[in-house]
């Protein structure tokens, strides 16, 4: 078997796959399982972007009828900014249960840059 078309339908199922990921520390989070602090702080909030910008992609291709269409990286962008202001500005400040993290910040733009870099080899 070919290492491209492995990455390939790997990529194609990626969502799947990263829901599956997020779903699990969820779970072991509430289940009050020990994780490392890199996977109990931050995993998810890394995987957050690119699950929500593939599942707005994969919305907009369904709307439009068009499997070709990628989302434009101001879009990315604009959207990624939206998230750090309300879940590491605007919540902190009026839930509890928040904190503000510029870690966090970070890894929503790092989970954009890689789901921006995917499209960009998978999606020519």
């Amino acid at each position: 078997m070919d290492i491209k078309y492995l990455l390939y339908h790997l990529g194609r199922r990626y969502i799947l796959w990263l829901v599956l990921v997020a779903t699990t520390v969820y779970l072991l989070q509430r289940f009050n399982v020990e994780l490392p602090n890199v996977i109990n702080n931050h995993l998810n909030d890394l995987l957050c972007m690119p699950i929500v910008l593939g599942i707005a992609q994969l919305g907009v291709r369904y709307l439009r009828s068009d499997p070709s269409i990628i989302l434009p990286l101001p879009l990315q962008l604009c959207l990624t900014l939206l998230f750090c202001y309300y879940f590491e500005w605007y919540l902190p400040k009026v839930n509890p249960r928040y904190t503000a993290d510029w870690i966090d910040v970070l890894c929503y733009f790092l989970g954009t840059g890689l789901f921006y870099i995917r499209n960009k080899l998978f999606l020519k």
